[in-house]
């Protein structure tokens, strides 16, 4: 089972709510958990679950090297590249290693045969053991603009027969897309807020033209209105659960420890959130 864990906007508690139902599932000493940071642009779960990291692997694209000699700068290159990476000159082609998305389509149909592929580092894929639990990230390189790639490598590493949780980059972009797709279940988190509920709008789309099953967490719960809870009402979207505003979280938070960590108080809060996402699963999987 795949369960990716994904929001409309940053800060919302996405890392809070995959960490700890990662922490919760690998108790028993049963279930083999498997927790993805897909965020590669900002990874942050290893503050909470503090993994041995036993593998690192560059990750690149291929991206077009010019045969000066051979370019007849007949501009087919630029014509099929979609993201304008190549741009033909009178006298000379430039090629943007920045905009290159790796999809060879230059290459394929370049008449002269003039460009070839050269391998381009964009990022970090780390892989290690945060107790029983498998834990695998990715770590852009600075000044990158495409996260979907590495984010693609990262979900290549899935763990078959466990139970995945993703946690998803901010956002509803292509990152966002590319590492929720192919999961079971989406849990969205949100606060109530009315810029919590435009972005949870946007996110809800998403999932929705992807045809996942999905349920809302709400963070922050006591705060700002009601707007969130009647939106979900009228959609039919469940609420598996809400994480109250409390001082005490933040203060857990900002020492980089995980909720159910502290005690017995926040535990019952993931087990329903857990609880709702299996009970809901098994009722899409009946039908």
């Amino acid at each position: 089972m795949i369960v990716s864990v994904a929001s409309g906007k940053g800060g919302t508690g996405k890392t809070t709510v995959a960490v700890n139902l990662a922490l919760l599932l690998s108790e028993d000493g049963t279930t083999r958990v498997q927790f993805i940071d897909s965020d590669v642009e900002e990874p942050n779960a290893h503050i909470f679950l503090k993994p041995k990291i036993e593998e690192c692997e560059s990750i690149y694209i291929p991206v077009p090297t010019i045969d000066a000699d051979k370019c007849t700068y007949c501009g087919r290159c630029a014509e099929v590249c979609a993201y304008n990476a190549i741009a033909v000159l009178k006298d000379k082609t430039l090629v943007f290693a920045q905009l290159c998305h790796g999809c060879g389509g230059c290459a394929l149909l370049c008449p002269e045969g003039a460009i070839r592929e050269e391998n381009r580092e964009i990022g970090l894929l780390k892989r290690g053991k945060a107790e029983s639990i498998e834990y695998v990230s990715g770590t852009l390189n600075i000044g990158e603009a495409m996260a979907t790639p590495l984010i693609k490598a990262i979900k290549g590493k899935r763990a078959p027969a466990s139970v995945t949780l993703v946690d998803v980059p901010p956002g509803t972009a292509c990152p966002v897309i590319e590492a929720v797709k192919g999961s079971d279940f989406v849990i969205l988190v949100t606060e109530p807020t009315r810029f919590g509920l435009h972005d949870l709008l946007l996110a809800v789309s998403v999932v929705k033209q992807l045809r996942i099953p999905h349920g809302v967490v709400i963070n922050q719960a006591g705060i700002g209105d009601a707007g969130v809870k009647e939106y979900c009402e009228r959609e039919g979207i469940p609420v598996l659960g809400e994480i109250p505003y409390d001082r005490r979280i933040a203060v857990l938070y900002s020492q980089g420890i995980p909720m159910i960590a502290d005690g017995t108080t926040y535990r019952p809060i993931f087990q329903r959130i857990w609880e709702s996402v299996a009970s809901i699963q098994k009722e899409s999987e009946r039908t």
